[in-house]
Parts: structure tokens; sequence; C-alpha cells
């Protein structure tokens, strides 16, 4: 673990929209964490220069940015929209960039999916492909559903919904302990 005794989890949003629904639940993730749990907010998507394999990211300061946040991390929780069916381009640009670094390689990661039934499915295939091809370890038990709508979002940005704040509770608990078993 990064800390004493307590796991940081990076929280990274797929969406660059300021009102996000993804984002929120993120944001209300982080709230609700209990101690022993720390996050921490992955803010640079859109600031991300646009993969190359002919370069290694050591000249762009948000890679090198990302990098560092990923290497401070025991787990990574991901909450995102779907785009056009699959990932937003931002979220796949971010990936693409912990291919040949390995970043995400062997590290805990779970994903919240906050579309009603019949959306999202095709972002979270994906996210499980991509994921799956960097070697990230997925925890599928902490993978859940947890539907919210705009008007869940209250004016602080965060989602106040019992049911919801259970749910992303236990998901938070569920990943952190599939990450404490990875490196006991």
């Amino acid at each position: 673990m990064v800390g004493f005794d307590v796991t940081v989890v990076l929280l990274i949003s797929g969406s660059t929209r300021a009102a996000s629904t993804n984002s929120a639940a993120l944001r209300t993730v982080s709230a609700i964490a209990p101690d022993g749990i720390r996050t921490r907010w992955y803010d640079g998507l859109a600031a991300l220069p646009a993969f190359n394999p002919d370069d290694d990211g050591s000249a762009h300061p948000p890679v090198l940015a990302l990098r560092e946040q990923l290497s401070g991390s025991d787990a990574v929780l991901f909450c995102t929209p779907e785009y056009a069916g699959t990932l937003p381009g931002s979220l796949k640009n971010l990936l693409d960039w912990t291919v040949g670094t390995g970043d995400l390689y062997e590290k805990p990661v779970a994903w919240l999916t906050v579309a009603p039934l019949g959306r999202g499915d095709g972002a979270s295939a994906t996210l499980r492909s991509v994921l799956g091809y960097v070697g990230a370890d997925i925890d599928l038990d902490a993978c859940v559903r947890l539907p919210v709508l705009r008007e869940d979002v209250g004016p602080d940005g965060l989602i106040a919904g019992a049911e919801f704040r259970s749910g992303a509770s236990e998901v938070l608990r569920r990943l952190v302990r599939h990450a404490q078993r990875a490196t006991s």
C-alpha cells in the first residue's frame, strides 16, 4: 500500500464535461471514502496529447503527471460515459498512453456505470477489453451499475441518494479489499 494502512484509489472520470454524472459519481465516492481509504482525483484527461506510439510521452508534462498518479495509487476506479457505442476518445487516449509503459499492469481496477439499463454497455465492454489488454487486475465484483440521473446531482456536485451512496461505498470497499489481497 502507498501509505501506512491507507489504500490510495485514483478516480478517473471518462468525461470532460463539467456537469458530468460520471464525475459527480466519483466526487461522491471521494466524499464518502471511509478512514483508511484515500482517494485522488485525476483531472488531466483533457490536457493529454494525442497518443503517438513513436513518442514515449516523456516530453509531455500531462503524460508524466498521469504516470505519477498511477504509480502513486494502489487501485484505480473508473466511471465513464458511452459515446457512439464505446469509450470516449479522451479516455481511450489515456489508456493508450499506458500500453507501452505498463502503468496499469497488475494494478487493481474497477468501474462504475451510472447509465441506466440499456445504455453504457458498449463503454463497459470496451473498458474491460482494453484494461485486460494492458494487464490490469480487473475486480469484476466491484464493477457495478448504479444509475444516476442529472437531477440526482445536487448543487454541490454530489449525489445524495442513499441507494447510490451505499452502492458506491460497497464498490470502494470491494476494490480496496481486492487491492489489499493483491499486495499481500
